[in-house]
């Protein structure tokens, strides 16, 4: 299926700097265990993350509103950044000026893009909210942000305000990697998958189902008030819901505690400007989380879009091959990482010391483009949230 796609060859950017007239970004190496190659399709010699520092002669460390003019200056470019994570998936900026949640937020606001849908939790700034808050313990294996509902952001920025000693790295791999292996290694499986999608059944509470998780509110009641009675309550959900503009591959029931949402949703899409396929999944995540985490509540339940269970086999596969292509990103006070969500994958692994010695900010932006479909049926397309 893969060879009948009209396919753009990545294009590798050269070594050095990304230059503006004030400010340069200088490329630096980072440690094996925190940057590799990657393999195909990327082009031959490119590195995952692509690691940026500032380079201002004459200064120690460059003030904030000239790290922000640069950025917009080179997104003014045609995108300069947007276009490197294209091809590198993901990005880490270190050294700039950054100490607290509303100066992340300036610094994110500066690679202009519009906000999506977002989680209605605690805002520490405009755009900016904590990551993932589930307990230290818990393992957060690779994924695509959101690959379990129909609106996904196309780029996710994340800030290292407080690290921990030992563990709690950031997980980092290629989603198009990860296809292209998968390809290679379970045919099979990616046929299935691409012909029968999957059916993601998520099911939301009135009450927080597990530390870190969402309840009903946070992911849809945005627009509740106090006073609202619940028929009210639960047209404003629903409200919500459409804005997915998912026709009838999205339904619901209501249940006595919350509602069960059930998507058909495509696992494999294509990259933008390319066509290139891409794994944009939390499957690996589902099953190697349950193998360390236990009987850890899971609220998402995925099957083969015809309803049929994924064998376990294949799960476990991707985890495998997933362990061989990432990488943990060690952070360092003031580190952002920013993820393209359509072709690199994220996570979370577990620290010692106490739950408030990592504390990891996250900004979730859409982009222009959603991902393409790599199939022409309805169920396959991605369509961009509405407004609302």
């Amino acid at each position: 299926m893969a060879a009948t796609l009209e396919q753009t060859t990545l294009q590798p950017f050269g070594a050095g700097k990304i230059t503006s007239p004030s400010l340069s970004f200088e490329q630096f190496d980072l440690p094996s265990s925190n940057q590799r190659i990657l393999g195909p399709p990327h082009p031959e010699g490119t590195v995952i993350p692509l690691a940026l520092r500032p380079s201002n002669p004459g200064s120690d460390e460059p003030d904030l509103d000239t790290v922000i003019e640069t950025v917009k200056y080179l997104q003014a470019q045609g995108g300069i950044l947007n276009n490197k994570l294209a091809v590198h998936g993901t990005l880490l900026f270190r050294g700039l000026p950054i100490h607290d949640a509303n100066e992340f937020s300036r610094f994110a606001h500066a690679f202009d893009e519009i906000i999506g849908i977002v989680v209605d939790r605690p805002l520490l700034a405009p755009n900016v909210a904590p990551a993932n808050e589930s307990p230290k313990e818990v393992l957060i294996y690779n994924h695509n942000e959101s690959p379990q509902v129909p609106h996904a952001p196309e780029y996710i920025f994340f800030y290292g305000h407080s690290v921990a000693k030992k563990g709690g790295e950031t997980p980092i791999s290629s989603s198009l990697e990860l296809f292209h292996r998968a390809q290679q290694e379970i045919p099979e499986f990616i046929d299935e998958l691409a012909k029968k999608g999957i059916l993601s059944r998520v099911t939301y509470k009135v009450d927080k189902q597990y530390s870190g998780g969402s309840t009903l509110k946070q992911a849809f009641g945005k627009e509740i008030r106090d006073g609202d009675d619940e028929a009210t309550q639960r047209a404003k959900i629903e409200a919500q819901i459409a804005r997915y503009g998912r026709g009838k591959y999205t339904t619901w029931e209501w249940t006595d505690d919350g509602i069960v949402l059930t998507h058909k949703l495509p696992a494999i899409r294509t990259q933008p400007g390319t066509d290139l396929p891409t794994l944009f999944t939390g499957l690996a995540a589902y099953w190697k989380n349950a193998q360390v985490n236990g009987a850890r509540h899971n609220p998402t339940q995925q099957l083969f879009g015809d309803g049929t269970p994924i064998p376990e086999k294949y799960l476990e596969r991707l985890a495998k091959t997933t362990d061989e292509i990432r990488v943990l990103h060690k952070w360092q006070r003031g580190d952002v990482l920013v993820y393209d969500n359509i072709i690199a994958q994220h996570g979370r692994e577990p620290w010692e010391g106490e739950q408030s010695d990592r504390v990891i900010m996250a900004s979730l932006f859409d982009g222009e483009q959603v991902p393409g479909a790599y199939i022409p049926e309805d169920w396959a397309q991605v369509v961009q949230a509405l407004q609302g």
